[in-house]
């Protein structure tokens, strides 16, 4: 709260002996009273002067601080506030930046995930053909295993086999094979077969177990791969 400092008027003695000579305080004639009113006026002028400069003066102390510090405070909030701005224009390059890293991380990896899944593939290939050519008739053991899950039928089961492979289970295990009436079918790849029963058929090959194995691989490894992102 301002602070203002009272002003006292000076002395009434001082304006009558302030007079010009020959004149005396009111009440003793016409013109001395008129230039004691005048002196009293000069005095009155005098006294508003000094306090208004007063005045000025204290309101200049008590406003300077209490400016300087909302100037201050206002400074530092747009100072703040054009900080922030530039922040915010400098970050928008190295958002979309970082966002293009996460993208090219995610892309990168999933390369990766597909190029492990083939290579695996490719390798589970060659040792089921590889082991096929050693022992073809472990495709009897694929014909009875997908019986197992087949609904009972008393029809004749029929197992259709890629040609060459078909000769070659006759010859090393004709006792098993003729538990069964296998059938050539040129369109199997080897390590392929289909068992069907009545109304029923399923596949019974080498490819479709790799595919379920690697999708079930395919499955693991994005898994993992978001078990590290989190």
């Amino acid at each position: 709260m301002k602070q203002f400092r009272s002003y006292h008027f000076p002395p009434l003695h001082q304006f009558t002996t302030a007079l010009p000579p020959g004149t005396t305080g009111p009440g003793n004639g016409a013109g001395s009273a008129e230039e004691w009113q005048a002196a009293l006026a000069d005095g009155y002028r005098q006294g508003q002067r000094e306090g208004y400069e007063a005045g000025l003066d204290q309101g200049r102390a008590d406003g300077y601080p209490l400016g300087q510090s909302e100037g201050l405070q206002r400074g530092i909030e747009e100072g703040r506030a054009m900080a922030l701005e530039q922040l915010e224009q400098i970050a928008k390059p190295v958002d979309a930046m970082l966002k293009g890293l996460k993208k090219l991380k995610t892309d990168l990896r999933a390369a990766q995930r597909k190029e492990v899944v083939d290579l695996v593939g490719k390798i589970a290939r060659q040792v089921i053909r590889a082991e096929l050519a050693l022992q073809p008739v472990q495709l009897l053991t694929l014909v009875e295993e997908a019986l197992a899950v087949m609904p009972p039928s008393r029809e004749q089961v029929e197992v259709f086999l890629n040609p060459e492979e078909l000769r070659r289970v006759l010859e090393l295990d004709p006792k098993r094979a003729k538990k069964w009436t296998l059938l050539p079918d040129p369109a199997l790849e080897p390590g392929e077969c289909r068992v069907r029963s009545g109304d029923h058929e399923v596949d019974a090959g080498c490819q479709g177990r790799l595919t379920a194995v690697m999708d079930q691989v395919r499955d693991q490894l994005l898994a993992d791969e978001e078990e590290e992102e989190a």
